[in-house]
């Protein structure tokens, strides 16, 4: 029985990190240590619950049940494709990959460009070369370890270990907690971490990592999963490492930049004050390898899934540059265009997903049955479709009423406290009825 050689580990671990760490991963914490000021630590520790904790769950999750579908089928196979074709499609071309596409233009070059330059043309010019790049590495998976895990992503580490070091020669200024982070930092980093994308991410990943696993020769799917769980840990510690310094950085500068939009624009600030233009062209190559080894796991998740739904009828390499060509057209209409419609469509998905991991994760310890997996997917799905309408003025008779009397509502929370019930109720129900039925057959003979 073959097993990982420590340095194939660490490259699978590290490329697990670099799918994980893109677009959203660079922006929102130091935005949120710049929003959170001193009250940075409760608020970045639940924020590295949803993006952290559950990214490392969802890819042992899958890992586990080797790949989304079968996870999701536990509920029901209508609801498995269902749910996996949405998860992929808007982690993939509908959200993640163009997102990924759009930010380090966005961020990084379209500020510093002349004003005689026409931006839709840099735009259309960057992110060719920026998809054409990420389908050349996707199309060949049997060297995504080498590529992403040995050379992208760790050259990737590097640069931002050195411009946090490089930062930290600025003069410090924090204030207080501003907006929603004064009242309750907890619930607003938690719910912050869904726009990283990494939970719904997670269980996509799970099963490229899983594949990276087997080519590298481990064909023991109880080793395969070993090394997935491993992996995922691995790349959590990374995540929590960069994220704590990324919003440390914030944090630093929270009463120089108040009110500032976003956290690329605190990062270019920063380090234009420290190391002048080599700063913007460092920053530039941070966000630009950050999102193409995103891209690149998102691509190459979509490519398999979709290869095997369709009985391997259309080639992997069809799929991939269909995905990519998709994410290149929408990546052009503009990052604010994308963002504007991913919010309401990650408060939808994220819920249910998180339902997924935990029950994914836990389930060897209490074997759920059928009915459990039912009841916490319509309840994760329901009550935050009912928040999000009436967050846009459509109150429904009775239910949005119900809803809102819920705790942790206010924060769209609410859904949380049912499920956790409704799986227990469910749970304790079909396992006594299961009880009774044996009690009368032994009757009956």
């Amino acid at each position: 029985m073959k097993k990982l050689s420590t340095s194939d580990f660490l490259q699978v671990s590290v490329m697990l990190f670099g799918m994980f760490f893109g677009a959203g991963n660079l922006i929102f914490p130091p935005l949120l240590g710049n929003q959170a000021g001193s009250a940075l630590w409760p608020a970045l520790l639940s924020f590295s619950i949803t993006a952290v904790l559950f990214p490392v769950l969802g890819s042992i999750a899958v890992g586990k049940t080797e790949g989304l579908s079968n996870l999701a089928n536990r509920v029901g196979y209508k609801f498995s494709i269902i749910f996996t074709v949405i998860a992929f499609v808007s982690i993939g071309p509908g959200i993640g990959i163009p997102r990924a596409g759009s930010v380090p233009f966005e961020m990084a070059i379209a500020p510093y460009l002349p004003e005689s330059f026409n931006l839709l043309t840099a735009r259309l010019l960057y992110t060719f070369v920026f998809f054409a790049l990420a389908l050349m590495i996707s199309l060949k998976p049997s060297k995504l370890v080498k590529r992403v895990g040995k050379y992208l992503t760790p050259f990737l580490l590097v640069l931002i270990v050195f411009m946090f070091f490089r930062l930290l020669s600025l003069p410090a200024n924090v204030t207080g907690p501003v907006g929603e982070y004064k009242t309750n930092p907890m619930a607003v980093g938690f719910l912050k971490g869904y726009e990283t994308l990494d939970a719904v991410a997670a269980l996509n990943f799970g099963l490229v990592i899983s594949l990276a696993i087997s080519r590298l020769g481990v064909t023991d799917k109880g080793q395969v999963t070993k090394y997935t769980a491993k992996a995922g840990l691995v790349a959590g510690a990374l995540l929590f490492s960069v994220y704590a310094m990324l919003s440390y950085l914030g944090v630093r500068s929270s009463a120089n930049l108040v009110g500032a939009e976003n956290g690329a624009v605190i990062l270019s600030h920063a380090v234009e004050l420290a190391l002048g233009n080599f700063g913007v062209a460092l920053l530039a190559a941070i966000f630009t390898l950050a999102c193409l080894t995103t891209c690149i796991g998102l691509i190459t998740s979509g490519g398999e899934y979709f290869f095997k739904l369709f009985k391997e009828k259309i080639s992997y390499r069809t799929w991939v540059t269909i995905w990519t060509l998709i994410s290149f057209v929408f990546a052009n209409f503009g990052l604010n265009n994308l963002l504007t419609y991913s919010v309401p469509l990650l408060l939808l998905i994220y819920p249910v997903s998180l339902f997924l991991i935990v029950v994914g994760v836990s389930h060897d310890l209490v074997s759920y049955p059928r009915l459990a997996y039912q009841v916490g997917a319509l309840i994760s799905v329901v009550l935050p479709l009912i928040n999000l309408l009436a967050s846009y003025g459509v109150n429904l008779p009775v239910l949005t009423a119900f809803e809102q009397g819920l705790m942790f509502s206010d924060v769209g929370l609410s859904w949380m406290l049912p499920t956790a019930l409704g799986v227990l109720l469910a749970t304790l129900f079909a396992k006594v009825f299961a009880k009774q039925g044996a009690s009368a057959r032994e009757d009956l003979v």
